[in-house]
């Protein structure tokens, strides 16, 4: 999903189904370098995909992070992540990292993030947040 100045995507290496990334379409390294359009479409972005997150997967809550430090990944982008209520204390809070790019769990089937993809989408444009893909 993308609308003109973001792009939403199930992140590829995941081990969590419905852990969303939100990135700028351009490169931005800090979000004061955001222009006031991109500022005034982020948060009702980021409440909007929070919204459809919860309803497509049913999580209790979400995580909303940004951090912008991982090697070849200094670019604002946020992790909108859902955290249901049987996750394990293991993982929750910032050890929620842990369900990513973890080599001992199995990542996301690539199916599997399409369809969660399609029907955040959906929860999306009834929201009225419609963008190209």
């Amino acid at each position: 999903m993308a609308t003109p100045r973001f792009v939403v995507a199930h992140a590829f290496n995941a081990n969590l189904e419905g852990w969303l990334v939100v990135l700028p379409r351009r490169h931005v390294l800090s979000i004061d370098q955001f222009d006031d359009a991109e500022a005034r479409e982020l948060g009702p972005l980021l409440r909007a995909v929070t919204a459809a997150l919860r309803a497509a997967t049913g999580c209790e809550k979400t995580y909303v992070l940004l951090l912008a430090e991982s090697a070849g990944f200094q670019h604002v982008h946020f992790h909108v992540v859902p955290r249901r209520a049987d996750l394990p204390d293991a993982y929750r809070g910032p050890r929620i990292f842990g369900l990513l790019g973890n080599p001992e769990l199995a990542v996301v089937a690539a199916d599997r993030m399409d369809e969660l993809s399609i029907e955040v989408r959906r929860h999306l444009a009834e929201a009225g947040i419609t963008g190209e893909t």
